[in-house]
């Protein structure tokens, strides 16, 4: 039974950042494709960013993109996410999901994700 565990949320002025780590455990012969998800208080959980098993493609939601960075632990299935010049409206709870390298399914679904976090709680004051 895969486990996904993150850590690194916080409070943070704007303008400042943060770095989020996430690492899956349980078959470690298999290799994930993971991303980071968040969810705002009274909104959808959106994307924010993905990177492939091999670490080749990453995905960036249009709202984050030149301010966050993902990348991953070698093989290794960590992953985290450099967070820069954090604004208030990146207010949210984050999720890192995982699923397995060859699933072809769209990225910035969360219905593609079969492995999901509890969840880190980033707070980002003006």
């Amino acid at each position: 039974q895969e486990q996904i565990v993150e850590s690194g949320g916080g409070l943070v002025q704007a303008g400042g950042s943060l770095r989020l780590s996430c690492a899956v455990s349980g078959r470690t012969l298999i290799r994930y494709s993971m991303a980071w998800f968040r969810q705002a208080p009274g909104k959808e959980r959106e994307f924010v960013a993905a990177i492939s098993g091999s670490a080749v493609n990453t995905y960036y939601a249009n709202s984050v993109k030149d301010r966050f960075t993902i990348s991953r632990d070698g093989s290794k299935n960590t992953i985290y996410l450099q967070m820069e010049s954090l604004k208030p409206e990146d207010t949210a709870v984050y999720y890192c999901a995982a699923r397995g390298e060859y699933y072809s399914g769209s990225y910035f679904s969360t219905a593609n994700y079969a492995y999901w976090g509890q969840g880190t709680q980033i707070t980002v004051s003006s």
